[in-house]
């Protein structure tokens, strides 16, 4: 009897992952990097790497003794560095093998601070554009080590093999690719060198570019340093260059340019004010390079929220990146750096505030909003700021500070609604009132007695408008008593007062003073009403408060008005209520209801026919 084949492994022994490299290539792809274009990064991250690790081997070698040279005809993309070089053992190391941990690679990673990326998943990248990658190296550790090749194909195998020195004479590492058909879009030679300056605009080690039309002459891809590292003869020209980079990089002249320096993380660069306002709360991206190397154009986390009148471009030693290397790691040292930046530009706040009225005037008058979100949080701007900040006022569009002047009381309303409500009659009144439905307005107006002790201010309400309105004499009221009393019942579905009193302007013939509070009780009470009886009803009723009633008032002063209190007809009296609480209604601009709307048009019309009748 022939028994059947022991299995390799037996019952319960480990056993080892296989790895399915086009599955991690597709997971890349799709998932990790944004973009096929991102290979590029990666061999140039490699490559300045390797250069590090060169200098640090050899630190008497001159500044730009080693270098990185790019090159692509349309056929190879390659990629050249005269970097510190791989042995064989690295080779099998950091190439051959993805996730293994080993002794060289656990001392590279302790030094990891002086790298922008690290071996391994990186080179993978080039299976996103390529399905063959070439790498040839030589050491500079050993003086007489070989040449190293290396062959990885895109479904996982791959061959070693040593070569004679002449192979690679000098030290470093060469990585060329074959491309795809289907990945020409990214390995053009104009597309390479485009990728090469985005990417590596703010290297220290010199880069260039060869398309092979030069006659192997290069051309430099990062030919000036950062303009923040270049010396100006005057700060004056170093304000001009930094503006220019900043156009450059943005696409748009800064209203100014605000010089950014964290010695302790490393971190140099520019926040540039944005010469026209942006929404409340849209943040922006910022372009963050770390060592010069380009990592996210669209880096809303190295800033606060209230910062959007900025864009920045900085350039790190110590931030973090995400495995993608497309954006920063949530840590520590991102949020003391957030933290650092926005103490910048609030210093730079301060300084213009103090030292440059006119720059501090544009700046306020663009940027007002993202100032009040900074001041409602940050009480030091709001004592600097609040003042000059600019209000929606009965005294037109004015800052705190002249408003303030004129007005001891300072009346604020809840909503842009009450305050189109109130605004012509209080101004006529000579009250002070401040639109307060704005966001953060209403907050900040609240806190101007804190700067300025002799001002008071106190929320607006309709009793403390009309109390501002002058009554009327005892016998008009008694004459216009039955209009009145007409006006009431036809306005009662509205619950809606009506009262006769006078005030300026003598053209507005009625002020119709009513609350969204109000409106929601009278809602509720409705609803409540209509669900008497049931469980909604008694949650509804509950629920409900005593609010003052809608108030039209009528001006005595206005000529329509005085003919209207006198009519006798009862019809037409009604109509001409319904009408100036319609014209109220619209002159407030707030959204009409659908029974108001019928009203203005019901009235209109009734109008119209009794005009017509009339002249018959």
């Amino acid at each position: 009897m022939t028994l059947p084949d022991a299995p390799s492994n037996p019952a319960g022994a480990d056993r080892t992952f296989q790895v399915d490299l086009r599955g991690l290539v597709d997971l890349l792809s799709h998932h990790l990097y944004s973009s096929p274009r991102v290979y590029l990064r990666e061999l140039l991250q490699n490559a300045v790497d390797a250069l590090t690790a060169r200098h640090t081997l050899e630190p008497a070698a001159p500044e730009g003794a080693f270098g990185i040279r790019l090159y692509a005809d349309g056929s190879v993309v390659r990629v050249e560095d005269d970097g510190v070089g791989l042995t064989e053992a690295d080779v099998h190391t950091f190439l051959a093998t993805i996730g293994r941990s080993s002794k060289r690679a656990e001392q590279v990673a302790e030094q990891r601070g002086d790298f922008i990326g690290q071996f391994g998943i990186g080179l993978l990248s080039c299976f996103l554009v390529a399905d063959e990658i070439h790498v040839l190296s030589r050491s500079a550790r050993t003086p007489d080590a070989p040449a190293v090749e290396w062959r990885g194909r895109g479904d996982g195998s791959y061959t070693i093999r040593t070569l004679r020195s002449s192979a690679r004479p000098r030290p470093g590492t060469t990585v060329t690719l074959t491309p795809r058909a289907d990945a020409g879009e990214w390995t053009r030679p104009a597309q390479v060198q485009a990728l090469a300056r985005h990417f590596g605009s703010l290297l220290r080690h010199p880069v260039t570019f060869d398309d092979g039309t030069g006659g192997g002459t290069g051309t430099a891809v990062n030919p000036e340093p950062a303009p923040w590292a270049r010396a100006h003869p005057t700060p004056g020209a170093r304000a001009r260059a930094l503006a220019a980079y900043g156009e450059e990089v943005f696409g748009f002249t800064p209203l100014d340019t605000i010089e950014l320096d964290l010695p302790a993380v490393g971190l140099k660069g520019i926040a540039c004010v944005l010469p026209q306002s942006v929404p409340a709360g849209r943040r922006h991206g910022h372009r963050v390079h770390v060592k010069g190397m380009l990592l996210s154009e669209q880096a809303e986390e190295i800033l606060p929220e209230w910062a959007f009148f900025v864009r920045c471009v900085v350039d790190a030693e110590s931030l973090r990146p995400t495995a993608s290397r497309e954006s920063l790691y949530e840590d520590d040292t991102l949020a003391a750096v957030r933290d650092a930046l926005a103490e910048k530009l609030r210093a730079w706040i301060a300084r213009a505030a103090a030292g440059d009225p006119d720059l501090l005037a544009r700046f306020l008058h663009v940027h007002h909003l993202a100032v009040k979100s900074l001041a409602v949080h940050d009480d030091e701007i709001l004592r600097m700021l609040l003042p000059w900040l600019p209000f929606e006022t009965t005294d037109g569009h004015t800052t705190l500070d002249e408003f303030a002047r004129t007005h001891r009381t300072v009346l604020v309303t809840a909503n842009v609604e009450e305050f189109r409500q109130v605004a012509a009659i209080a101004s006529a009144a000579g009250l002070g009132v401040v639109n307060g439905g704005y966001t953060y307005d209403r907050e900040l107006v609240h806190r101007l007695p804190e700067i300025r002790p002799e001002t008071s201010v106190a929320d607006l309400d309709p009793a403390t408008l009309t109390a501002h309105l002058d009554p009327v004499d005892r016998e008009t009221e008694l004459a216009a008593a039955a209009y009145l009393a007409r006006a009431r019942e036809a306005l009662a579905v509205f619950d809606c007062d009506v009262a006769l009193r006078t005030f300026q302007p003598a053209s507005a013939p009625a002020l119709l003073v009513d609350s969204r509070e109000a409106r929601h009780e009278r809602t509720r009470s409705q609803l409540a009403r209509e669900q008497e009886g049931g469980l909604w009803g008694d949650i509804l009723g509950a629920l409900r408060q005593e609010v003052p009633r809608a108030q039209l008032i009528l001006n005595q002063l206005n000529p329509l008005v005085r003919t209207a209190v006198a009519i006798d007809e009862p019809e037409l009296a009604r109509t001409s209520a319904e009408a100036l609480y319609g014209q109220a209604a619209l002159l407030s601009r707030r959204p009409l209801r659908p029974a108001e709307s019928s009203l203005i048009n019901r009235s209109f019309l009734d109008l119209l026919a009794h005009a017509l009748r009339k002249d018959h």
